[in-house]
């Protein structure tokens, strides 16, 4: 029996990893649930999976869950900080859902990382903001991190096994890989006249083709932001140069990666646009389990199509690359500066194509140094938030 803490419980990922967990309740419990404040989403989650643990960041959420449950459930919330970081490094802990959107994901899951636990890695801010900390503190841990995203697990799934157990550290050119080609659907703004998008809706950036996510990732997901992220944490989870990554749009997101080898070979993985298969892949490697999708249907699937992605419709795309060549620094701060933009263009605050022109402020206004420790980066973070609201208001008056 498994004992996982699942960050982000009350999100899309969450709901998706307790379904899978809820197929094979002989084998996996739901040890520990964590969430940011949501507690109407997170009562009935502890009436169903009856955790040991409930921890709320936020303080006086996890008071009135406490005065919601029932003493009978015997459940024990906390809050806090360092109650997080000692329970995802807890002995009764052996799996992590790293699930938490955002910056606030990096602290908990890299203490877990630090624990040498197993971490289903779907937070890819953390390796976005720490790719080297992260990863150097996994193999000096020992601890085993599976990619959740179904890009990065669609590309570790198409890999050797000699990849798949030195992930940061692999030569992929050794191995006989010429390109790991990163798939992306192009969102909802796909086909849409250039000259609109600055003029569309939080509901309508968040009206993914295929996907069911929550806000940001949606945002990011029109924007393409999200692939540009996932271009970045790819360079880390597989020690790509900048010469063996690419990004290819797939509008039906059948294929959810390929890798390419040096005979010609490309071998995809393929499934449903349903986030249980890569986190019941997750959850079970190296062996399969029951995720409760459907399997795919080729008969119904139709044709398949791809295309370049074009820089004029996803400038944050290109941002994100760039990044990605420019090093750790560059990333940490387009990361901070898209999560206010976004955050700001979900409140109404700015126009769609504004992000892109605060995340372009934002690598232009900091002063770029070197990342040496954990403390280094969360005050760049902080730094880059605070110009990049500052840029905002600017926009608005």
């Amino acid at each position: 029996m498994q004992n996982m803490v699942i960050l982000g419980a009350t999100g899309s990922i969450g709901a998706s990893t307790l379904g899978v967990i809820s197929q094979n309740p002989e084998a996996y419990r739901a040890y520990a649930l964590v969430a940011y404040s949501n507690v109407d989403n997170m009562l009935p989650l502890c009436h169903e999976h009856k955790p040991a643990i409930v921890h709320m960041v936020d303080e006086v959420a996890a008071q009135a869950l406490k005065a919601a449950l029932s003493p009978t459930l015997g459940i024990k919330v906390t809050s806090g900080e360092q109650a997080l970081i000692e329970l995802v490094t807890s002995d009764e802990v052996d799996t992590v859902m790293a699930a938490i959107v955002g910056a606030a994901g990096l602290v908990p899951t890299l203490a877990a990382v630090k624990a040498g636990k197993r971490i289903l890695l779907a937070n890819k801010e953390s390796l976005v903001m720490s790719g080297q900390l992260f990863m150097d503190a996994a193999k000096v841990s020992g601890a085993q991190i599976l990619p959740v995203d179904s890009e990065h697990n669609a590309i570790f799934q198409c890999l050797p096994d000699s990849i798949q157990q030195n992930l940061g550290y692999c030569d992929l050119r050794a191995e006989g890989i010429s390109y790991i080609l990163l798939t992306g659907s192009g969102g909802p703004f796909l086909t849409a006249p250039l000259e609109q998008l600055k003029l569309m809706t939080p509901a309508q950036a968040c009206k993914h083709p295929n996907w069911s996510m929550g806000p940001k990732i949606s945002v990011d997901s029109a924007s393409m932001m999200n692939k540009g992220l996932e271009f970045i944490e790819a360079r880390w989870l597989f020690n790509t140069r900048s010469d063996q990554l690419k990004v290819v749009i797939h509008p039906q997101s059948v294929i959810h990666s390929m890798v390419q080898y040096l005979d010609g070979s490309v071998l995809a993985q393929l499934g449903n646009p349903d986030m249980r298969t890569p986190i019941a892949h997750c959850i079970s490697y190296p062996e399969r389990i029951p995720s409760g999708v459907e399997p795919l249907d080729f008969f119904k699937v139709g044709q398949l199509s791809f295309c370049e992605p074009d820089y004029q419709r996803y400038p944050c795309l290109e941002l994100a690359i760039e990044a990605c060549h420019q090093g750790q620094e560059a990333s940490t701060v387009l990361n901070a500066a898209n999560e206010v933009a976004v955050s700001a263009f979900l409140a109404g605050g700015i126009g769609f194509t504004d992000i892109a022109r605060v995340n372009t402020h934002s690598l232009q206004a900091v002063e770029f140094k070197q990342l040496c420790c954990i403390e280094d980066i969360l005050a760049l973070d902080a730094e880059v938030r605070a110009k990049a609201r500052e840029f905002i208001r600017q926009l608005i008056n």
